[in-house]
């Protein structure tokens, strides 16, 4: 099914930005280059790397949280699903694009282009994940969600292969490392935009009626009336309140793991990126054994099971001290990583309606992007204010533990769609 490869390739498209910008190498160069050492000074404060980092984070999530259901409603009214896929992952891949101009000492213009490469490629997960139920039927939804991560690891991984190559043999090829690492930012973004036009141009969708009146009006009155139905579903309720904490965990750790190694280990950057090629690497296989669990115990208690082992994560995340337990912990994290991400994926659409799967995405990003704000300001706020961030770590336990008693709490899943 063309459709189905489109969807599988822009996966593999848009992950070069979530390895490449948000876990690898941008943390470890922002910290490294752009940054001066010992931070800045601004508003009478001092301001380290990863407090900048993890604020920008959160607040660039902000962006999408108020308008992600209307969007989602938008584009469920007639079918346009496509169209805004477009509208969102090419700007952000050309920002990406633009931090090869992200020099050392050139700190609010990396931080500009960052926070709009992060709310194209956020925004536009809305519209590619809402495809989900068009591609695949109920009974396969965790199968074709764990291959489409394992896809995108696939991707991300050959692309942060290609970057690591070109920043770790620099010499051999007579550039200068600074100038190796831009052209490492500016592929990730040419490897997203590039791929996703090809995925882009196979991903189909079926032709639907314009609604009568005004299309803004229309999608705000179903973006009310889906709100009232996600309150009034006690079963998509707790999940969304669990998604809302457990996701909030796994964000922060994968944007925080580079600069907290950096910073607070002093990891060598090579231990640092060879662990997120690792990660990589295992979250193929990763994917696909969570897709296997689930089809025995199902996604439900299969994303509990992930659940504990992220706790185990942070639990040695707070008392590792060497580059070899940075590996160790890499390994874990690759091996629950996309199964906690694409079961969760699988789960939600269960109780999606037909018709209405952008819309109910867009409350699914809502919460996904939601929680993506609370950890890395909470992080970022734990380590100005301690000077540590092993404790910023240790803080991250509460967000898992709320998230899987939620869970727990929530029920077996229904198909709706």
């Amino acid at each position: 099914m063309k459709s189905l490869r489109g969807w599988y390739l822009y996966d593999w498209a848009n992950s070069a930005f979530a390895t490449i910008i948000l876990a690898a190498l941008l943390p470890v160069w922002f910290a490294e280059s752009v940054v001066p050492e010992g931070g800045i000074h601004a508003f009478g404060l001092q301001w380290s790397a990863t407090s900048l980092w993890g604020y920008t984070s959160g607040l660039s999530a902000l962006l999408v949280f108020c308008t992600a259901p209307f969007l989602g409603a938008m584009a469920d009214l007639g079918n346009r699903r496509r169209r805004w896929l477009i509208a969102f992952f090419l700007p952000g891949s050309l920002a990406t694009v633009g931090l090869f101009t992200a020099l050392p000492g050139r700190v609010a213009w990396t931080l500009a282009l960052y926070m709009i490469a992060s709310l194209g490629f956020v925004a536009a997960n809305i519209f590619y994940d809402s495809f989900l139920p068009l591609v695949a039927d109920p009974r396969n939804r965790d199968r074709v969600s764990s291959r489409g991560y394992a896809w995108g690891y696939l991707g991300g991984g050959l692309a942060f292969l290609i970057a690591l190559l070109l920043v770790s043999f620099h010499e051999s090829i007579g550039l200068e490392k600074g100038l190796a690492v831009r052209i490492s930012l500016a592929l990730a973004g040419i490897w997203w935009g590039g791929f996703g036009l090809l995925a882009w141009k196979w991903m189909e969708e079926p032709a639907g009626e314009k609604p009568a009146g005004s299309i803004a009006k229309s999608a705000l009155r179903r973006t009310f009336s889906t709100f009232r139905t996600v309150s009034s579903r006690r079963a998509l309720g707790l999940f969304l309140l669990a998604f809302l904490f457990y996701n909030d965990g796994v964000q922060t750790v994968v944007k925080m793991a580079s600069i907290y190694g950096k910073e607070e280990l002093g990891l060598a950057t090579g231990d640092l990126m060879g662990t997120l090629l690792l990660v990589q690497l295992l979250g193929i296989p990763g994917a696909l054994l969570f897709a296997l669990f689930a089809g025995v115990i199902g996604a439900r208690k299969a994303i509990l099971f992930s659940l504990v082992l992220w706790t185990v994560v942070i639990l040695w995340a707070w008392r590792m001290e060497s580059a070899r337990e940075f590996w160790i912990l890499g390994a874990m994290v690759g091996l629950c990583l996309g199964g906690t991400q694409a079961l969760s994926r699988s789960l939600f659409s269960r109780f999606i309606p037909e018709g209405k799967s952008a819309e109910y995405f867009g409350f699914y990003s809502v919460f996904a992007k939601f929680s993506a704000v609370a950890g890395p300001i909470l992080f970022a706020l734990i380590r100005q204010l301690t000077g540590s961030s092993r404790q910023s770590i240790l803080a991250l336990l509460v967000f898992f533990i709320l998230g899987f008693f939620l869970l727990l709490a929530s029920g077996e899943e229904r198909d709706h769609a």
